[in-house]
């Protein structure tokens, strides 16, 4: 998948003279990122000394929110099993995919409306994404249950239709008897291919009866077994991505305001880093902003002259940084 920066600096005489200054300095003469301005509405600002304790809690959130949007992908792909290179394509916010829903990112005014205080949207975030948590403890717990009880029953009847016996499934008038010519042949078709199977069983051999194919069982996959549950991930996985992409904007929002202080005068940008140019990328956007703050432009030179120095896990630049990682699930 993709990883992006969230970014912001403050406004020159207009955000849209940072913008265009930070678009020359990555795009003009190298192809370092692909950028994307990042629509934060004009939200409350309330008092410093709320701002300051938000800005941990915030923090926390985020980490939070994306641990639940990790769980709930993973288990997407446990609950898919074999048809794991579909998930992805399962895995959308708001409808679309997500590459496309943090580039056009919009915030969402019925949900998080900008009259209620920064805090109160937290809080709404916050409890609306723990309801979805529990709810994915309690729904796991089941879908394990199952899936052993499944299995159980499974090793029973000897497994799928590959390897069980069939003498419970065909009947008698399933086949063609006491023919001269005409054989029957059980085939066991992939779910996914019994479309295929239609087009062109009949041109396996030059003796085949046309039109003579018969689905006689299905066999029921676990996909098939736990189709509610997969539609719930699905609601929920988007319901968290949506969520954590609004903590991202509330994080920016906050920090640029305790930065670059009041009024709000701020560009949020979205930068989309070319992989093989990420370090080249970061020496560029030093440059562009350690008037911003001197001592963190002077600890990233530091770093870079440095081989092998790595900036510790809370990085922190001379602008407002923040990673979204939509890398979100682990295949084993």
């Amino acid at each position: 998948m993709t990883e992006f920066w969230l970014i912001s600096a403050p406004g020159e005489k207009t955000c849209q003279q940072t913008w265009d200054q930070m678009m020359v300095a990555t795009t003009r003469n190298n192809n370092l990122s692909t950028n994307n301005k990042f629509n934060i509405p004009d939200l409350k600002v309330g008092t410093l000394d709320v701002l300051v304790g938000l800005s941990d809690d915030l923090a926390k959130l985020d980490s939070f929110i994306e641990g639940v949007v990790k769980k709930v992908s993973q288990y997407m792909a446990d609950v898919l099993e074999d048809s794991r290179d579909k998930v992805q394509e399962n895995l959308l916010a708001n409808g679309v995919d997500l590459v496309t829903y943090i580039t056009r990112f919009q915030w969402d005014m019925a949900k998080y409306p900008i009259k209620q205080s920064l805090k109160n949207i937290s809080d709404i975030i916050s409890k609306a994404i723990s309801q979805i948590d529990n709810d994915l403890k309690a729904r796991a717990s089941a879908y394990n249950n199952l899936k052993g009880n499944l299995q159980n029953l499974e090793r029973k009847n000897a497994g799928s239709l590959l390897t069980r016996s069939l003498a419970d499934i065909v009947k008698k008038e399933d086949f063609v008897i006491d023919s001269e010519y005409l054989i029957t042949m059980l085939v066991v078709v992939p779910k996914t291919s019994y479309v295929d199977w239609q087009k062109t069983y009949e041109t396996l051999s030059e003796m085949v009866v046309p039109r003579s194919t018969k689905n006689v069982m299905p066999d029921q996959g676990i996909c098939d077994r736990n189709g509610p549950l997969v539609r719930w991930l699905k609601v929920n996985f988007s319901e968290a991505f949506i969520a954590w992409i609004h903590i991202k904007a509330l994080r920016v929002f906050v920090e640029s305001v305790l930065r670059y202080g009041l009024p709000v005068n701020f560009q949020a940008m979205l930068l989309q880093p070319n992989k093989k140019n990420m370090k080249k990328l970061r020496e560029v956007l030093n440059d562009l902003y350690k008037h911003l703050d001197s001592s963190a432009a002077a600890v990233i030179d530091s770093a870079m002259d440095i081989p092998g120095l790595n900036l510790s896990q809370q990085e922190y630049y001379p602008y407002v940084y923040y990673k979204i990682d939509c890398n979100l699930l682990d295949f084993k």
